[in-house]
């Protein structure tokens, strides 16, 4: 079976910055993550690079911030008022929250918390790097009528454990 739209796919992957080297994610030692295929569960670069593959190919292949998830925009990054904030429980670096806006929900990570005001960036945390995966296809099976409309895979790796 070769991996093709509304194909349920689980592979193993190390995922790091193409730049530097450092390692952002990975399934070494754990299962494999399950995706369905077509339904956009993944980067597009990363699933065209998938698509056709069979059961113990492997692909190596570096995608630029444009295909993956975006140049880092400054405007993301904004100064609100810590007022603002009432009724959160801890606000500190490291710290995401979630807004809705217009477009939907939107995390911002906190950057910088000062006496009065509270620095935030909108920005996807892998927006501007460069990604380099390195992917090996473990599974292939037809998807469920279920996983087709909720669009995601279902059991292990999927949703809904």
């Amino acid at each position: 079976m070769v991996i093709t739209k509304d194909a349920v796919v689980s592979i193993h992957f190390k995922l790091s910055n193409a730049e530097n080297g450092d390692l952002i994610e990975s399934t070494e030692g754990v299962s494999p993550m399950a995706y369905l295929h077509g339904a956009n569960n993944l980067i597009p670069a990363l699933e065209e690079a998938l698509d056709g593959k069979s059961v113990g190919d492997a692909i190596n292949i570096t995608i630029a911030p444009e295909n993956a998830y975006g140049l880092h925009n400054p405007d993301g990054i904004q100064t609100i008022p810590l007022e603002a904030l009432q009724g959160i429980d801890k606000i500190e670096v490291g710290i995401i929250l979630t807004a809705e806006t217009p477009q939907g929900p939107a995390n911002l990570l906190i950057t910088e918390v000062g006496e009065t005001e509270v620095t935030v960036d909108a920005n996807h945390p892998l927006a501007g790097i460069s990604l380099a995966f390195e992917v090996s296809v473990d599974s292939i099976r037809d998807a469920t009528e279920e996983e087709l409309q909720h669009g995601h895979a279902h059991g292990a790796g999927g949703h809904h454990h």
